[in-house]
């Protein structure tokens, strides 16, 4: 794989450079949001930072190295809301026992991802689908990056959504990125991103607008890292608990991350290698104490800025390792300089809507379950059950049965299964 880097001229590898940087600052919030979601699961928050961070940093190794492929890796938002707010909360497991249902789970992703198994679950899952997981994951970045922004915010009885104070500083500050971002974009300029990232974080520094309050964490507590080191308690291995939550881990892990995937790479051939280094770094999250690691979608955005290659997620990781020197420099990095990226990124990614045929009902009402109930329900999990669901029953209606395959039939059950076990038992 390093010949593969020393082949790069060195304009590419400066490309590569940036859009490592620009998909970190992307992402850089998983440090600091990762550790406040798992503290309501007892996980200390000083050591999740630890755990975040190395985990991190340890699957971008392994996807730059073993996939080449430009893929950032983090634990998943959504899937450490479900490990803390449906495993530890609500099924009232402890934090030990959910990180050994992560590590179960794990193991039957990395089961899937190195046999052949992966490949006919890709070829059986009609493209639709595919671009409304696509589409879903970018229309949820969208809604993502305006809350960050400060521009939308949660709506009263009337409304889901309101619009936000756009007489706030840090939604102007957000505003301003926002412009800025899209001159750039549109002008095409390198590292345009990056230095829109910049710009609004040194114009919000001096302002004095959006800056956070680092989380207390310090090298010294690294020796105490090693309290949250390989807990796993499998002790309700049998449980019918536990086997539920393994289930429908195991769907949100396996598909989730073949969905993000299939929709951020930009070599479709590097799928499958990329796909396994996804399972090993998600079997490794476990054990260094965190929620399953999945592809951050935040990887379009070091994509867009032309990273092609594993050497844009090793710099990521590379950023990743340095950030336990500097997490104080990253309350310099406000969430409206981040924002505005993300709601660009997640708006080409909504692009590939274009290549489905609105014609055909059956064709794109279940893409439109997902790429509505993702952003709306906060969990792709639910948005991808209700697509899989909805997508065999139309297509019988509309007398084109052969569409469905048996294996997408099977997939479809089993999407079902897990709804009804979320509703029933978790």
């Amino acid at each position: 794989m390093l010949a593969n880097f020393k082949s790069l001229t060195k304009e590419q590898r400066k490309t590569e450079i940036i859009a490592g940087l620009t998909g970190f600052f992307a992402i850089s919030y998983i440090i600091i949001v990762n550790p406040i979601i798992l503290t309501d699961a007892k996980i200390p928050a000083a050591l999740s930072v630890f755990a975040t961070i190395f985990s991190s940093a340890l699957g971008c190794l392994i996807m730059g190295l073993w996939a080449n492929a430009p893929i950032i890796i983090t634990p998943g938002m959504g899937v450490n809301a479900f490990f803390t707010y449906t495993l530890v909360i609500g099924m009232k497991l402890d934090w030990q026992q959910a990180i050994a249902i992560s590590i179960i789970s794990s193991v039957i992703y990395m089961i899937v991802a190195f046999s052949k198994v992966s490949e006919k679950l890709s070829q059986a899952i009609p493209q639709e689908l595919k671009i409304g997981i696509t589409a879903g994951i970018g229309m949820f970045l969208v809604t993502l990056g305006l809350e960050k922004a400060q521009l939308i915010t949660q709506g009263d009885s009337r409304s889901l959504l309101a619009v936000g104070d756009l007489a706030k500083p840090e939604a102007l500050l957000a505003l301003f990125g926002l412009a800025l971002t899209l001159v750039l974009y549109l002008r095409k300029t390198t590292g345009g991103f990056m230095i829109a990232i910049i710009v609004t974080s040194a114009l919000g520094a001096v302002l004095n607008i959006g800056l956070q309050d680092p989380p207390k964490v310090s090298l010294a507590d690294l020796w105490q890292y090693k309290e949250i080191l390989a807990q796993g308690d499998f002790s309700s291995l049998f449980s019918l608990k536990f086997l539920l939550a393994v289930f429908s881990m195991t769907m949100i892990l396996v598909f989730e991350s073949m969905g993000i995937l299939e929709g951020l790479l930009p070599e479709a051939d590097k799928f499958k290698k990329t796909f396994e280094a996804s399972s090993v770094a998600t079997f490794c999250s476990g054990f260094l104490g965190t929620s399953p690691t999945v592809a951050a979608a935040e990887s379009a955005a070091g994509i867009e800025s032309g990273g092609k290659t594993g050497l844009m997620s090793l710099v990521s990781g590379g950023m990743f390792l340095l950030a336990l020197f500097f997490i104080p420099l990253l309350s310099y990095v406000p969430q409206a300089a981040i924002a505005p990226v993300i709601i660009i990124t997640g708006a080409i990614m909504m692009q590939q809507l274009k290549a489905i045929n609105f014609d055909d009902f059956s064709e794109w009402f279940p893409a439109f379950l997902i790429v509505v109930l993702i952003p709306l329900t906060g969990s792709i999990s639910v948005g991808l059950a209700f697509g899989f669901a909805a997508y065999p029953l139309v297509k019988i209606a509309a007398k084109k049965s052969q569409a469905v395959t048996p294996l997408l039939a099977i997939l479809s059950i089993l999407f079902i299964l897990q709804l009804i076990c979320e509703a029933v038992f978790l």
